[in-house]
């Protein structure tokens, strides 16, 4: 089965919660023959890979490659154990940019946005992307380092404090960019022809995202005070992000089974 190419947000003529652009057609709920796998509960509107989401995945790519520049290949065994230090680091460096990564595939492929203001936010996604890619490197080293009580992650309270609280700000610049650009997506809910699930959905992200800044606000403000303790705000993503889905996911689910 062929599959019928969608329209890009270039294309809309409505926007808010009114009635249907002209032109957009409403999205297939089976899209497997086109190569592509759906969420569960929405529609996915994106067609084939546009240079935008070409050009993200490039920067993802880099960002990626900027965490491993700095190793060399090892020349005796003690610079070989000493690069392997480096992989506990790396591989949570590794999985939070996978994980900014996979949120980001996934709103371009509901919505296949590429008006001139999504495309602001997306560079501006990957702008902090890159800026904090050695941030993180660090402060995950760092923390690697005390947990196996070597010395050269020690810093100074002053040091500590400043180093988590420029973590928090980027932490917090991500997803408040995330939060942006899954309102916008709700802004145009009618021309998407969002039907009631996926505007469940769609205020969900919302939600769950501003609940991410949040929580790196939190931490901020423990990082002022008790840098020690700041890091350890983030283990209540976990929960929160799970009563949360708990809680709306079922509207989410009911509105699908109506």
């Amino acid at each position: 089965m062929s599959h019928k190419s969608r329209p890009h947000s270039s294309q809309l003529t409505t926007e808010g919660s009114g009635g249907p652009a002209a032109g957009i057609e409403p999205a297939f709920p089976n899209e497997h023959q086109a190569g592509l796998l759906p969420d569960k509960y929405f529609r996915w509107r994106s067609g084939e890979i546009t240079r935008l989401e070409a050009f993200c995945d490039v920067v993802f790519g880099f960002a990626l490659t900027l965490l491993v520049v700095s190793l060399e290949v090892p020349r005796n065994y003690g610079e070989l154990i000493e690069a392997m230090r480096g992989f506990v680091p790396f591989a949570a460096c590794f999985a939070q940019l996978i994980l900014i990564w996979r949120g980001h595939y996934i709103f371009s492929r509901r919505y296949g946005l590429e008006d001139h203001y999504t495309v602001f936010l997306n560079v501006a996604l990957l702008f902090v992307v890159l800026f904090y890619v050695y941030p993180l490197k660090f402060v995950f080293t760092l923390l690697f380092h005390q947990i196996t009580g070597n010395a050269a992650g020690n810093l100074s309270y002053a040091q500590a404090s400043v180093v988590m609280r420029i973590y928090a700000v980027g932490f917090a610049a991500v997803f408040i960019l995330f939060v942006l650009l899954y309102a916008h997506a709700y802004k145009l809910r009618g021309a998407l022809e969002l039907n009631p699930a996926e505007i469940q959905e769609t205020r969900n992200e919302v939600q769950e995202h501003a609940l991410m800044v949040m929580i790196a606000a939190i931490s901020f403000i423990v990082a002022l005070y008790r840098a020690e303790w700041s890091g350890w705000t983030y283990l209540l993503i976990g929960p929160v992000l799970t009563v949360h889905g708990s809680i709306y996911g079922k509207r989410v689910r009911k509105f699908a089974e109506n």
